[in-house]
């Protein structure tokens, strides 16, 4: 699998990253091993998680594979910091005493010293930006994190952030931003992508299957074992199920039959080869779903079929 440069950083991550949103809840030790070993098999490196998925859960399940299926020197472990859901509210706390108690609790988690990637996992309006970033120099400095980034802010805010965190200045560079990205939301393409671009920053997009609305299983209702149907995500998946998410959903199957591909390759391999992405990242319930999504490192989209992609997803800019 194709390797990349995160940013200006030194920093290179596979192309397709693993994402880890359901391990330890949905998916369990098993079929999470499964899934792995087909990613590494595919060449990947790039494993992407968080302190707030499964409560913890995904780092424990990460923490059992290094060394066993994988030397942790082998691996890319990127995780994010500042988002908990206490008693079921979503709550963003960036404060630096919450952030490095994230951070030390990731790290005794997942069974390791460091993170490859340490990011900010939501913007937050009630501290001080100046107090959450000096959690990344600390980070950095102390060698808990060996890079940092920030996840879902805007455009404006990864500018301001970036610019401050200028090396220049003694400053731990941020070098990425995770996004949601796909035929569904491109929203990022007003503002964050251009800010990303002139502050040198890698764009990691997450959701490039639009919640998994894109692989065209929703068309005719919500199936039982699908996340639409799950408790944990049935509000998440609700905004694409719309007649507008219905219309580029139908294309896209479109385009799929007339390449031989299936929606999943054609729709990821269009987020994929985005200027300015540096990895998209995937998750899968099963590690036949998995290695289903990895074939689409075997094909690229003809221009004509991009266009017409870009085209008919128009309005979700």
């Amino acid at each position: 699998m194709e390797k990349r440069t995160l940013g200006n950083s030194g920093l290179g991550v596979s192309r397709i990253g693993l994402g880890t949103m359901t391990w330890g809840r949905d998916t369990d030790e098993h079929e999470a091993a499964d899934q792995l070993r087909s990613y590494l098999d595919a060449g990947g490196s790039f494993i992407d998680t968080a302190a707030i998925y499964g409560d913890g859960d995904s780092e424990r399940v990460i923490a059992g594979f290094l060394g066993s299926l994988v030397p942790r020197s082998e691996l890319t472990i990127a995780t994010k910091a500042g988002l908990s859901h206490p008693g079921g509210v979503r709550t963003i706390n960036n404060s630096r005493g919450s952030l490095i108690a994230d951070l030390d609790a990731s790290l005794n988690r997942l069974g390791t010293s460091y993170v490859d990637l340490w990011q900010i996992h939501a913007w937050d309006e009630n501290i001080p930006l100046e107090e959450t970033l000096s959690a990344l120099d600390y980070a950095v400095n102390s060698g808990r994190a060996r890079y940092v980034g920030v996840s879902n802010f805007n455009g404006w805010q990864l500018a301001r952030s970036a610019t401050m965190q200028n090396p220049l200045f003694g400053k731990s560079a941020i070098t990425s931003i995770q996004s949601e990205y796909s035929l569904l939301n491109r929203s990022i393409e007003r503002d964050v992508l251009p800010a990303a671009d002139a502050t040198g920053v890698g764009v990691i997009a997450w959701s490039p299957l639009g919640r998994g609305v894109l692989s065209g299983k929703y068309r005719s209702g919500l199936p039982s074992d699908s996340r639409g149907a799950s408790p944990h995500y049935s509000s998440f998946i609700a905004p694409y199920l719309d007649q507008r998410a219905r219309t580029i959903v139908d294309a896209t199957m479109v385009a799929a039959q007339g390449l031989g591909y299936s929606p999943i390759e054609v729709s990821l391999a269009w987020v994929r080869d985005t200027p300015g992405i540096a990895s998209a990242i995937v998750g899968a319930r099963t590690g036949a779903q998995l290695r289903g999504v990895l074939t689409v490192e075997e094909i690229a989209l003809p221009i004509q079929v991009r266009q017409a992609l870009d085209d008919i997803s128009a309005n979700s800019i």
